[in-house]
């Protein structure tokens, strides 16, 4: 039982240990009889209600009989041994409930295993559309009531003839909190488990770098040479078979030597050596693996990663640049430079990048909480930091450079809610890459690849730039500054053209540059001189004092009507120190500085409430400010559900799919009817008779397509009018499902120039039908994940209402995934 099943999964246990769930197999009829023959007489009688010696023998003959509609069960492995088994039996009477039934080996209790079985069982349960389960316990059986309790279910509950009779209603897709519930109680066991297995990366007491050398300049010297110099204090072991000691660090032959099992191990050691040293790591007990080696092929990437799962260890790599926490003086890594300690979370897959970054915050004095090159991507992701630096008490902004998603819908709910902490920055990387694809519908014609991930940024609130540049401007204002409330900015500057520059930016941005009222006019006028100007962007003259700066400053930042400030100067022989004047005011509100003449692209200076980021360009400025400004009301918005549609019919649905499948397996586009049937199974409008048109009307496209990794994407297209072969001009894309919000974002962000509702000559109050259809289809979509296409065009936009003037739609069979599921990658 030491290699893993084909459709096994592993998860993190409570305590962050790794264990591997699977469905049983008839050959696995006497580990299941043997765990249960060795339960405790209570724990046996807690299980079967009676002592019988025949209970476990009948137990593993039903577990590990086989596999069936009506009945499923899963085995929990731990190292090599069967410790627990769960079961469902499909109640013959309804069809739609089923009974559960849990045992756990007495030496694995309070571990978690029983939750996370359960965890898995509600999923199966939900892919087999079943309305809920049921259990019968005893009422001393407090375990198990606790699980069954503390799920994130709405459990039922009553005693009946000495026993608890248990019904917990499984969570539909769609209707209200219940799933969304239920979800983010799923996320904080995932959360607290995560964070344990990965303490012995980023908070180790013990750390062995493997494949050390004597000589300096080799990466494993450099590593052992940085951690002794970052003043780590826990202990620090080398491994090489040919010295005692290397730079004062004490070192052993091979793993199984060391002094003490380390909670880390840094693998330098060439490709060929990486699973075996990995092995031997797992045998002695290591928890957490950083493995640099690069060129480590496909086979030996699953082998290292096989014993990875094994063994129980975190893996960070291969061919990465390492990890450091500069807070404990860890820098496992072999950059040139001591990062310094401060406030930035990085997770980045191209190390390089992620050294020059940690460069650019040291030498901006903000620091970096924790660090981590990920290399390859086998087990820790960005994910899994995200979830760390949730509660690290050290992390203030989340840096990403992740070029690929291992689970991208899961992704992006972490990143939602770590976002509503804190911001969470990334580079759009490889753009340039993703082009329009020729499809047979106008949906597929634009969901690319950036389509699809620029949607994942939107929903989850993730602040994506498109350049380092601007990634290091950005992170430099939102460690330093807080949000702004609002898209008023005050610019002030002593170069009349620089102002003017940054009001451009500004107003492009979609900034709105502040115009001084009364009151404001005048208490400016009354400091500026004659030939400065008071009137937005202020204008102070190149002459201006330090002191009359300073007053300015302060001046817009008590306007309640301005949410930033943005300060410009250039130091000239007749003027103060503006810098001075700068560090010296106090304003209440965020403050970006633009230094003219300064030769970085971005600095920090001294401000009276700490530091300011301090610019080379008014239009660096600019987009930082409005990379905040976005991020501030995406975090204000309110927080609204998947709405509710109790008039759609999804079981019918699944049936015409299904049928159609069942006769074409290799999937195909549907007949116009089922098309028909499909869609007025949802309420969606579909009026193929010709219609008479009015002045208001707008066409638009409306798809959907489904991507294996990210789920569907609804998609909105604006300017298709005339020919059906031409694309749309414009449109906008957001993953399903859609809350009424993201369908309210999709309507307002077609049309860069013009926007939907002004085609329509309408407010947003009055696109209701067409947010109906939105949300409809994204229900469809999400309800249905054989759809791997769906085109409504024309869509008929109305003041009033919506509807489809034409539809298409294609299926292909589908392996049901569930994205929230709590499993390592």
């Amino acid at each position: 039982m030491s290699d893993p099943a084909p459709d096994s999964v592993f998860a993190l246990l409570a305590d962050g240990r790794t264990i591997e769930i699977r469905p049983p197999v008839q050959a696995d009829f006497p580990a299941v009889k043997a765990m249960h023959e060795a339960m405790s007489p209570d724990n046996a009688y807690l299980r079967f209600f009676s002592l019988s010696r025949l209970a476990a023998e009948q137990e593993a003959r039903r577990v590990t009989r086989e596999p069936s509609p009506d009945h499923a069960a899963l085995l929990a492995v731990f190292d090599g041994q069967v410790v627990g088994v769960a079961s469902f039996e499909v109640a013959r009477t309804d069809g739609r409930t089923a009974e559960v039934a849990f045992a756990v080996a007495d030496t694995m209790h309070h571990r978690g295993i029983a939750m996370l079985l359960l965890e898995h069982l509600v999923s199966l349960a939900r892919a087999r559309q079943l309305d809920a389960l049921t259990a019968d316990t005893l009422p001393e059986n407090t375990g198990m009531l606790r699980v069954f309790s503390e799920a994130g279910l709405p459990v039922v509950s009553k005693r009946e003839d000495g026993t608890v009779a248990i019904t917990i209603p499984l969570p539909p897709d769609d209707a209200g909190h219940q799933l969304e519930d239920y979800l983010d109680t799923v996320a904080r066991r995932e959360r607290s488990a995560n964070v344990a297995s990965l303490r012995p990366l980023f908070a180790p007491a013990s750390v062995a770098v493997i494949g050390t050398s004597r000589r300096t300049g080799t990466v494993g010297r450099s590593v052992l040479d940085n951690i002794s110099a970052g003043g780590y204090q826990g202990q620090l072991y080398a491994v090489n078979a040919s010295a005692a000691e290397i730079g004062g660090v004490p070192c052993f032959p091979t793993v199984e030597s060391l002094p003490e099992t380390p909670d880390l191990a840094v693998l330098a050691v060439p490709p060929a050596a990486v699973v075996d040293t990995a092995e031997a790591c797992g045998r002695r007990g290591v928890r957490g693996l950083v493995v640099l080696t690069s060129a480590v092929g496909a086979s030996a990437s699953a082998g290292l990663l096989a014993a990875c799962r094994r063994y129980g260890m975190r893996l960070i790599g291969p061919n990465c640049f390492g990890v450091a926490v500069p807070s404990i003086g860890l820098d496992a890594t072999f950059a040139a430079a001591v990062p310094a300690a401060g406030s930035v979370g990085l997770v980045m897959q191209s190390g390089g990048i992620g050294f020059a970054m940690v460069d650019h915050l040291t030498r901006l004095g903000i620091g970096i909480s924790s660090f981590a090159s990920v290399g390859n991507k086998l087990d820790v992701s960005s994910n899994d930091m995200l979830m760390w630096w949730e509660q690290d008490g050290q992390t203030r902004v989340a840096v990403l450079y992740i070029e690929s998603f291992g689970n991208p819908r899961k992704f992006g709910r972490t990143a939602r809610r770590v976002g509503l902490k804190m911001p969470v920055l990334t580079v759009h990387a490889g753009r340039s890459e993703a082009g329009q694809r020729a499809a047979a519908s106008h949906t597929a014609a634009v969901a690319s690849p950036l389509v699809t991930r620029e949607a994942l940024f939107e929903q989850a609130g993730i602040i994506a730039v498109p350049s380092f540049g601007e990634l290091m401007g950005a992170t430099a204002l939102l460690a330093t500054q807080p949000p702004p409330a609002g898209r008023s900015v005050a610019i002030v500057s002593n170069v009349g053209g620089a102002g003017v520059l940054a009001a451009d930016s500004c107003t492009d941005l979609g900034l709105t540059v502040h115009h001084p009222g009364d009151e404001t006019s005048r208490r400016l006028r009354a400091v500026i001189p004659a030939d400065g100007s008071v009137n937005g962007p202020v204008d102070t003259a190149a002459t201006v004092s330090a002191g009359t700066f300073r007053e300015v400053l302060e001046i817009l930042g008590a306007d309640e009507d301005v949410h930033a400030v943005i300060a410009l100067v250039l130091r000239t022989g007749a003027t103060g120190d503006l810098l001075s004047a700068i560090a010296e005011a106090g304003l209440s509100v965020p403050l970006a500085v633009v230094v003219l003449n300064q030769p970085e692209a971005v600095r920090l200076v001294d401000g009276k409430a700490g530091k300011i980021p301090a610019y080379a360009y008014p239009e660096a400025a600019a987009r930082a400010l409005s990379r905040a400004v976005r991020y501030a009301e995406w975090r204000a918005a309110p927080r609204r559900t998947v709405p509710a549609f109790p008039d759609v019919d999804p079981e019918r649905a699944r049936q015409i799919v299904h049928a159609f499948l069942t006769a074409q397996p290799d999937g195909g586009w549907l007949a116009p009817g089922d098309v028909a049937d499909l869609l007025g199974l949802y309420q969606i409008p579909l009026v193929t008779a010709p219609v008479a048109r009015t002045r208001d009307d707008t066409e638009v496209v409306i798809g959907v397509r489904e991507d294996q990794m990210f789920g569907p994407l609804v998609v909105i297209g604006l300017g298709l009018s005339g020919t059906a072969a031409r694309l749309p001009t414009d449109y906008a894309a957001r993953l399903a499902p859609l809350t009424e919000a993201d369908a309210e974002a999709l309507i307002s962000s077609v049309g860069s120039a013009t926007s939907l509702h002004g085609h329509l000559n309408a407010p947003a109050a009055d696109l209701a039908g067409l947010r109906d259809v939105l949300l409809r289809v994204s229900r469809l979509a999400d309800d249905l994940p054989e759809i791997s296409e769906l085109d409504l065009y024309p869509v008929v936009a109305r003041p009033d209402s919506a509807f489809a003037a034409d539809a298409r739609i294609r299926v292909a069979s589908q392996v049901p995934q569930d994205p929230f599921l709590r499993r390592l990658r």
